[in-house]
């Protein structure tokens, strides 16, 4: 997934926003002068900016800190909720695109937060406020971005690795399916997105992973489905990069969700 060309729009709304989105629901690029929490309840959505692609199932929280452009999109039926939050309040958030873990007191503090309706100067949705701003934190932080290319080369291999992410053609392959010699991109891959073309396809099937695996796919499935020879190798890279075993990660994804419906 891409930023879409053409002027992104500015978006002015701040309103709370709950919302459910069909799978394959596309949000356009935009931005807003202040941050977004932004928390899918069911399904999973991924965020790209300049920067690259973050996925957020419904075990994470997601943020986007103000001005930054961004597009979204849907995997699976997606209740999404999003919660603005004034410049004054993002302090303590970094400066770029993030995902986080969601513990159990963050999420059941946000989906109160949300579901309740009322304005954020009111005192229990500044204490509500303040609970989730402090869990967020104390969260580990999702290591999974997924760097995107500038490159017209380099993005015309990435555009068919993300059509298609089991794919397994080499890089000479693709190089040739594209017009641009396997050197070449070789070194735009290390010069753009400062990784190994095997590093990048890698991080871009374990990111479908995330999603497969929160809708409930099992390993063995989602394993073979997005190109790996057998479970074993999937389990072991994915184990390495999200830091618990496809299994796990599984079992907490499909337990997430919250009392506030």
């Amino acid at each position: 997934m891409s930023i879409p060309s053409g002027e992104p729009s500015f978006c002015t709304d701040d309103a709370p926003l709950s919302a459910s989105l069909a799978h394959g629901a596309d949000v356009p690029a935009h931005f807003h002068d202040y941050g977004q929490l932004r928390y899918a309840a069911r399904g999973a959505l991924v965020t790209t900016t300049e920067m690259g692609t973050w996925v957020a199932p419904a075990s994470r929280i997601m943020w986007v800190p103000p001005f930054a452009v961004h597009s979204s999109k849907a995997y699976g039926e997606t209740d999404i909720r999003v919660l603005s939050l004034p410049v004054t309040l993002t302090g303590q958030l970094p400066g770029e695109p993030s995902v986080y873990a969601a513990s159990a007191l963050l999420r059941e503090a946000y989906l109160a937060l949300m579901s309740e309706g009322e304005p954020l100067e009111s005192p229990r949705a500044r204490l509500l406020t303040d609970v989730v701003l402090a869990e967020l934190a104390r969260a580990a932080q999702e290591p999974l971005r997924l760097p995107e290319p500038t490159d017209r080369r380099l993005k015309a291999v990435t555009d068919l690795l993300h059509a298609n992410p089991a794919s397994p053609a080499t890089l000479a392959e693709l190089g040739h399916r594209t017009g641009a010699s396997e050197r070449t991109l070789s070194r735009l891959f290390g010069n753009e997105l400062s990784m190994s073309f095997h590093r990048w396809r890698t991080l871009l099937r374990i990111q479908r992973a995330l999603i497969e695996l929160a809708a409930g796919a099992s390993v063995t499935d989602t394993a073979i489905r997005l190109g790996w020879s057998n479970p074993s190798s999937f389990i072991d890279a994915f184990t390495e990069l999200v830091g618990q075993t496809p299994g796990s990660y599984r079992s907490s994804a499909r337990s997430s969700g919250g009392s506030y419906r």
